[in-house]
């Protein structure tokens, strides 16, 4: 059985789908060299942009032609869908499907010189126009140790430039285990304890990516401009390894817009 994926959308979709291919082997489908070949096609889509939702849709046609030549190929529709899309998408689509605990998972890198690492799935900011708290859910933040290990097997493997991912990275802050024994809470993914932690920030992250040995920069994406702390700022000007660029989206210059966008911060704040 020979599986193929589409994939549209940022890198954390990219991430995803190379995840979902290590789950797909591991039921010991084979990776086709062209979508002919497949006897499964996945599609992991995005729903930020209205076009991507399009080219989803128009994908479907194609997929019927493909499935009168091999009776036997199955669909999947899978990644950022709004409730709404659902039950047009459920019409073209053998099965629609969330792939659950991906982070799980050891990914197939694509590209063999660039590796994406996620640090955090969902968000907690509710910005007006933005649907990713609605397809990804509330903030959850990765364990940081779990994050420094995949780094460091990535730059093992000669990985030369490593991107950090999440829907809003600077809001990423875990407890660090101290002498407290710590409870999973299953809704944050991060633990809890009565006792006094200290928290590794998204700065400390950084900093302890940066210290890790080998020939490599890091990126990262995407930050938001209410939680690029002075503490950030600083750490960044030390970090010898960071790619040296930033994409921190303003989205506006005229404070009214940007209230009514939800985005808590001002023109002269972002300045």
């Amino acid at each position: 059985m020979n599986y193929y994926i589409i994939t549209y959308g940022c890198q954390m979709n990219k991430a995803d789908s190379e995840r979902i291919a290590t789950i797909l082997e591991s039921k010991r489908y084979k990776e086709a060299s062209n979508i002919n070949e497949a006897n499964l096609i996945v599609v992991n889509m995005c729903s930020v942009r209205q076009s991507a939702v399009d080219r989803v849709y128009g994908k479907i046609k194609n997929f019927a032609k493909l499935k009168a030549q091999n009776p036997k190929l199955k669909t999947i529709l899978t990644g950022c869908i709004l409730k709404k899309d659902r039950p047009k998408f459920a019409k073209g689509f053998d099965q629609i499907l969330r792939f659950k605990d991906l982070l799980k998972y050891q990914p197939k890198y694509q590209d063999k010189s660039v590796a994406f690492i996620p640090i955090s799935n969902g968000c907690n900011n509710a910005c007006s126009y933005c649907v990713v708290p609605f397809v990804r859910g509330p903030l959850i933040c990765r364990n940081h140790k779990e994050i420094i290990k995949e780094t460091k097997n990535t730059i093992k493997q000669g990985f030369k430039e490593i991107w950090l991912l999440g829907q809003n990275v600077n809001s990423y802050g875990v407890p660090r285990e101290t002498d407290a024994k710590f409870t999973p809470t299953p809704r944050f993914g991060v633990g809890a304890s009565t006792k006094q932690t200290r928290n590794i920030n998204f700065a400390k992250l950084l900093k302890m990516v940066n210290d890790i040995p080998g020939d490599f920069k890091f990126f990262f994406t995407s930050p938001h401009p209410k939680n690029f702390s002075e503490e950030l700022i600083d750490i960044l000007a030390k970090c010898e390894k960071f790619g040296k660029y930033l994409n921190l989206p303003v989205q506006s210059g005229d404070d009214k817009i940007l209230k009514r966008m939800n985005r808590n911060y001002t023109a002269k704040e972002y300045k």
